[in-house]
């Protein structure tokens, strides 16, 4: 591969991206019909945007990843080292920015570098300007990280290969390189399907739709509502020209003073009322906006009712389904990532790069917990399973390791406060107890 060959990957890319620019477009609210060129007159021009876009995503990406995702070692040791670095980090509030852009875009990408105090850092890349190079083999393994921007038309950026690191400029040549510490691509793909596809790429006419019926439905009820005068076969003061001395430009008014005076009428023109057409077809346009996005409507009225948990659970079937293989894919990508971090010997000792195949990532979807049958199921499975099994089924249980050090720490605190109290203690539990004070004295 050579600079020109980046050159003309950033073009193609840049091209590319056009479609992701409009995706944020509808995700932001800047949506086609507040550019329309239209030209109504003295006629209502309301252009409505009623955001299901940012409603869709939003509502994905909380129902996905609200709950943050469970990643653990068995190592108890190692497991704490992990936990400070993706708390060091801020890696699950990442992960929530990195869920969102794949359901925008389809698509998003996390890298890791090396800051100024050595240590490993991890950050995020939007898909408007940054692409990983895949070889052509059937593994598809990366070749180069490519994260690019224009300042004043000239453009910056990086290019990472397996070994090297390069500055991207107009005139940009593979030469004069870093080296790249990690030895491999430092960056990984994060995707919900194979296509690329977020949850917007399906309903982008919808959208339009919906925005486009809504304006049209304020711009009717708008115009209506200015209701017009008939003024028929009545005969008003006229002026030297023949005009009448009303003004009536503007004034909506309708005045024919030919009629027969003895029939004159004076009323106001009805208007047409297309109301149930116009609810039916933006009921219509919403909910196959949520069919097709597979995204529940969750102020639907199916939501509001006393329906069963089983009936509950089917109604979010089709947006769990789509979780759940988004989990698939996610586990996929943050087990490549941890690879790559463990590979580099900065979180993990350097005899343990192989421990990302031992790492367990538990997905919650965030949905209400009914913590009496939660306490219930785990209850039944007293003696059937691990305690971290049974405590993994408490949704209010973040971490069944942790919890079941503070349930070991509060027993062996039990038994020696009730061996405290009927002065049982052995020599060994009073050398550690009981002397404590005596030995604050020495000390002084």
């Amino acid at each position: 591969m050579t600079g020109q060959d980046v050159l003309d990957f950033i073009l193609q890319h840049m091209m590319i991206a056009e479609h992701y620019k409009s995706l944020r477009k509808d995700y932001i609210g800047d949506h086609d019909i507040l550019h329309k060129d239209t030209h109504r007159g003295n006629r209502p021009d309301n252009r409505l945007v009623a955001n299901l876009a940012h409603y869709i995503v939003e509502t994905f990406n909380g129902f996905f990843i609200g709950i943050p995702p469970k990643i653990t070692l068995d190592d108890k040791q190692d497991n704490e080292k992990l936990k400070q670095w993706n708390d060091k980090n801020s890696f699950q509030d990442k992960l929530s920015e990195i869920s969102r852009q794949v359901d925008i875009y389809g698509r998003s990408i996390a890298f890791l570098y090396q800051d100024e105090n050595s240590e490993t850092r991890v950050q995020y890349a939007s898909p408007l300007s940054a692409f990983i190079i895949y070889d052509d083999t059937v593994d598809m393994n990366p070749i180069a990280f490519i994260n690019y921007y224009y300042i004043n038309n000239r453009l910056h950026g990086q290019v990472i290969t397996n070994d090297i690191k390069y500055d991207l400029s107009d005139t940009f040549k593979m030469d004069d390189g870093e080296v790249n510490q990690f030895g491999t691509v430092p960056a990984v793909e994060f995707f919900q399907n194979e296509d690329r596809q977020g949850v917007l790429d399906n309903v982008q006419t919808l959208i339009d739709a919906l925005d486009n019926t809504l304006s049209q439905k304020a711009n009717q009820v708008e115009y209506f509502d200015n209701a017009y005068l008939a003024m028929l076969g009545v005969q008003l003061e006229e002026d030297e020209e023949g005009n009448p001395k009303v003004n009536l430009e503007g004034q909506q008014i309708i005045y024919s003073p030919d009629a027969d005076a003895t029939n004159a009428k004076l009323e106001f023109l009805s208007k047409p009322d297309g109301d149930n057409m116009q609810e039916n077809l933006i009921d219509r346009i919403t909910n196959l906006a949520y069919q097709i996005s597979m995204v529940s409507n969750l102020n639907d009225e199916a939501f509001a009712g006393n329906s069963s948990g089983v009936a509950m659970q089917y109604k979010l079937l089709p947006m769990r389904n789509l979780a759940m293989n988004k989990e698939r894919k996610f586990t996929q990508s943050l087990r490549q990532l941890y690879k790559l971090l463990f590979g580099i010997g900065t979180v993990l000792d350097d005899n343990k790069k192989d421990e990302w195949q031992n790492l367990s990532f538990k997905f919650s979807q965030n949905i209400p917990a009914n913590l009496a049958d939660e306490a219930a199921t785990a209850k039944s499975l007293e003696g059937i399973t691990s305690k971290e099994t049974q405590l993994s089924a408490l949704s209010i249980v973040d971490d069944p390791k942790d919890e079941i050090d503070r349930m070991k720490k509060e027993q062996s605190d039990a038994i020696k406060n009730s061996l405290e109290a009927t002065g049982n203690l052995t020599d060994q539990q009073k050398a550690g107890v009981g002397n404590e004070p005596e030995a604050t004295e020495q000390e002084e």
